[in-house]
């Protein structure tokens, strides 16, 4: 009976309890180290590769482990000083990678703690962000005075705040951390929040369609900055890896182009719609700059365009009312201009004191272009294209009745008047018993009627005063009344009521 008897915990078995603190333990602490040896060992082997084939560099091994602190930095956005100059906009790559690499960490610590509830996530997000903080606060310790300097709060800061977003990316679904906030949510905002990270991804993909146009059409101009400013195989080399450590970052910048309000660096300014020229890095990745306006630029604005039609044409069916549609479209466009505020941020910053500061994309007018780019043309395809609730049918009102014509009614009248005449008038038990009790009650005409007697009080009420002091009618009278063809009583005789 023991194997068919339910047990109260035997639901609870995966939510931890039977992990020892000694497994807990160790699960926390590589949850806290694991992202930083890693991050920080990739860090400095990739400044050993650049390093060791540069053309006129000197290796130390020393050297590289002292710069992989700031570089470490750098990979989670934590702004620079370079011999008092500031570095603000640096590559994505990195930062894609070290995200990457803490989310899957995340993941892996939750599932050999078989956490299940979102409050179990709250341990290993903790830890994760605080390693973070104290490893920033430790390099930007060490580092003061030297070359390459931070600043401490935003060592500390920024690397925990990153590291902790990218943990909860990790431990979201494991941990039930989706369901938990979908139960607070509409259903129909959590799909607007789905069309509007698929309508950001559409975005970002017409920024790098755009940029590899741009590359495309400008390819002997990146061969010839690549032969000047690089000269040699491992200089080469570096400044590949430094392109494409920007690209992502190249890939906002025309996103900002694309949609409308465009980009700068320093005093040079890009739109669809203007052109201001001037002096950029000798970067092969900034060879996509164009060097003159042309008219066929706005020809680009078709890319957002489809872009906010995909969101529509997902959300066609969300909904059978037109209006909660365009509601649904609406929460798309604002996730869609709030994430373009978060990869603006990111991807522009500080590029010295000079002409060539700063890189940056129009934040607040670039995150309007792109809520309406998603909510108009979205809004249209997901009104038209979805379904429309029909109007219910009218009641159709009763057909009144056709008039009778006047020569109808006079017949149908003639006809009851003529049934009425036929219907037998007197039927014989009916007649005789009313006969019967009004000859009781009082006398009829053809019965003489008494005179009172002086020895009687008079009864006013059997007194007839028409009847007074006359004598019974004339036998002719009698005669006539019963011969009167209108006198439909029987004739019953008269009935003795003396006493």
């Amino acid at each position: 009976m023991d194997l068919l008897t339910t047990h109260p915990r035997a639901a609870d078995v995966d939510h931890g309890e039977h992990v020892s603190p000694g497994a807990r333990v160790r699960a926390l602490l590589a949850a806290a180290l694991g992202p930083l040896i890693t991050g920080y060992a990739a860090v400095a082997a990739l400044l050993a590769l650049v390093t060791a084939i540069a053309t006129r560099s000197q290796f130390s091994a020393s050297g590289v482990l002292l710069a992989a602190g700031p570089s470490w930095l750098a990979a989670y956005q934590v702004p620079l000083h370079i011999d008092g100059v500031p570095l603000g906009i640096l590559p994505l790559v990195p930062t894609i990678g070290v995200i990457v690499v803490v989310a899957r960490t995340a993941a892996g610590t939750a599932q050999r703690l078989c956490c299940t509830q979102p409050r179990q996530a709250l341990p290993i997000l903790a830890t994760i962000a605080g390693a973070h903080a104290l490893l920033g606060i430790a390099i930007a310790v060490l580092s003061s005075g030297s070359a390459v300097s931070v600043e401490p709060v935003l060592a500390a800061g920024v690397p925990a705040l990153l590291a902790g977003g990218a943990a909860v990316i990790g431990v979201a679904r494991r941990c039930g951390l989706v369901p938990a906030v979908s139960r607070y949510l509409d259903p129909l905002a959590v799909r607007g929040l789905r069309a509007g990270a698929l309508g950001l991804l559409a975005l970002l993909t017409a920024g790098g369609l755009t940029l590899l146009i741009a590359m495309a059409l400008s390819a002997s101009t990146a061969a010839r900055l690549f032969a000047g400013n690089a000269p040699g195989p491992g200089s080469g080399a570096g400044m590949l890896l430094l392109s494409i450590g920007y690209v992502p970052n190249a890939t906002v910048l025309a996103l900002g182009f694309v949609t409308g309000p465009g980009l700068s660096i320093g005093t040079v300014s890009v739109s669809p719609f203007a052109f201001t020229g001037g002096a950029v890095p000798g970067v092969p990745l900034l060879a996509a700059l164009p060097e003159q306006y042309s008219l066929w630029w706005p020809a680009f604005l078709v890319l957002p365009a489809l872009a906010g039609a995909l969101v529509g044409w997902t959300l066609r069916g969300s909904h059978e009312d037109p209006v909660a549609r365009l509601r649904t479209v609406g929460v798309a466009g604002a996730l869609v201009g709030f994430g373009t505020v978060v990869v603006g941020t990111l991807a522009g910053g500080r590029l010295g004191s000079g002409a060539f500061d700063p890189v940056s994309i129009p934040l607040g007018f670039v995150s309007i272009a792109t809520f309406l780019w998603i909510a108009v043309p979205g809004g249209l395809v997901a009104w038209f294209a979805g379904p429309h609730q029909q109007a219910e049918p009218e009641p159709e009102p009763e057909p009144e009745p056709e008039p009778v014509p006047e020569s109808a009614q006079e017949s149908e009248t003639v006809a009851e008047d003529t049934a009425a005449d036929e219907k037998p008038v007197d039927e014989p038990e009916a007649a005789d018993t009313e006969t019967d009790t009004a000859d009781e009650d009082e006398p009829t005409e053809e019965e003489p009627v008494e005179e009172p007697s002086e020895d009687e009080p008079e009864d006013d009420d059997f007194e007839d005063p028409d009847d007074e002091g006359t004598e019974a009618k004339p036998d002719t009278e009698a005669a006539e009344d019963v011969a009167d063809p209108d006198d439909t009583e029987p004739d019953k005789g008269t009935r003795d009521t003396s006493p």
